[in-house]
């Protein structure tokens, strides 16, 4: 079986198999999960900070080959232990050294720094931003006699830019200083956080350890953050004829980049040859949501109006889009099935209750109503002028557009 890992769980494979988290050398099972809540050890009473897991599909077992999300294998995990909630533990053997990503030529084990260091003492600085004090870092150093290794922490969306900060610092500090970007992940708890950056620094030779300070995250205005309006709702209930009018109005206001994706648009482009069944639908909403986040990412305001009728694929949606660090607003098109069915411009309501359709949300599939929705619209008494002020009114009033 080949199996594509979570980012942060592709973080802590390339740890395990550069070494920087020995004595691990795979993921870990419940015991040991368990008895690192509880006791910072492992269940054999190893100290360890914190939780090192993978999860796979129920139909997963024996040996999995791990992949990055270009599909190149990066290990094999034999599975040893499979729970009911799919945490997966096992060893891991490398396949070959990661090649892609961001400064991939920086990259180093704990092995080959020690090598490099040739047995001089080290001053490790893991980095999850700019450093404040490089003289304090420059003294520190040449008090322990020490050559200084700056390891930024280059996991996720501000990783590329902590990488770049200590290169700057590098150009600063002494000669000799070395710069092995780590993409450690970070931990929920401080304290777990950074004794996992010292048991790394530790990896790397360090006979002391400096954390520099966390970044001081300052979110820029809401009109130019991305954003993405997700409008859900039956078919029929005036969710796309709402989204089109939006875009038309923020095209004509000219304030902000738009991305209009359309969920019968959608259906004959990106997800074309998808069928309806449950899985392919998710599928279907998973792509518009990728391609908005995308567009969010970069401070583009990305339209959406897909049926969307299961909770927790919006909710996936709504993940995707917040962990870019663009906003999400959802808007509940709550036009009633009997309204929707009245209109039933395509026919499809009268096909789907003559049994031609199987699986149609509202008739024969469920449509989850969202409890998390910003905005709620019902388009049975109201005009689809007076709709579209509606969302774009909240829009004005939460700052995304001017």
């Amino acid at each position: 079986m080949e199996w594509t890992p979570e980012p942060r769980e592709l973080a802590d494979l390339e740890l395990l198999l550069s070494g920087a988290f020995q004595p691990l050398t795979g993921f870990l099972g419940h015991d040991d999960v368990h008895a690192v809540h509880e006791r910072g050890t492992l269940a054999d009473g190893t100290p360890w900070p914190a939780p090192v897991t993978l999860h796979l599909p129920e139909d997963a077992g024996g040996e999995v080959t791990l992949l990055d999300p270009e599909g190149v294998p990066l290990a094999t995990l034999t599975v040893t232990e499979h729970g009911p909630d799919g945490l997966a533990a096992g060893p891991v053997k490398g396949l070959g050294a990661p090649e892609h990503g961001p400064f991939a030529r920086l990259h180093r084990t704990p092995a080959q720094v020690r090598d490099e260091l040739g047995g001089r003492p080290a001053l490790a600085v893991t980095m999850r931003g700019p450093l404040d004090d490089l003289d304090e870092v420059a003294a520190t150093a040449k008090e322990l006699g020490a050559v200084i290794v700056l390891l930024p922490l280059s996991y996720g969306e501000d990783g590329p830019g902590v990488v770049r900060a200590a290169l700057r610092a590098r150009d600063r500090l002494p000669a000799g200083t070395l710069v092995v970007p780590v993409p450690l992940a970070p931990r929920g708890e401080p304290e777990i956080d950074l004794e996992l950056r010292e048991h790394v620094a530790s990896a790397y030779g360090a006979a002391e350890h400096l954390a520099g300070p966390e970044p001081v995250r300052i979110p820029g205005p809401p009109h130019r953050r991305g954003l993405v309006v997700f409008f859900t709702g039956l078919s029929g209930s005036g969710k796309s004829t709402i989204a089109r009018g939006l875009r038309d109005a923020l095209l004509e206001l000219g304030t902000r980049t738009v991305t209009y994706l359309d969920g019968d648009v959608v259906r004959r482009l990106l997800s074309k040859g998808l069928s309806f069944s449950k899985e392919d639908r998710d599928l279907n909403i998973r792509r518009i949501g990728f391609v908005a986040a995308e567009a969010a990412r970069h401070g583009g305001l990305a339209i959406c109006a897909p049926i969307a009728p299961y909770a927790a694929t919006r909710a996936e949606v709504r993940e995707m889009v917040e962990s870019v660090g663009a906003d999400f607003l959802l808007v509940h098109v709550a036009t009633p099935l009997e309204e929707c069915e009245r209109r039933d411009r395509k026919g499809l309501y009268a096909k789907a209750r003559a049994g031609l359709i199987p699986e149609f949300t509202g008739i024969s599939d469920p449509y989850e109503e969202p409890d998390d929705a910003e905005l709620v619209v019902d388009t049975t008494h109201v005009s689809v002028e007076a709709a579209v002020e509606r969302v774009l009114g909240t829009l004005r009033a939460g700052g995304w557009v001017r």
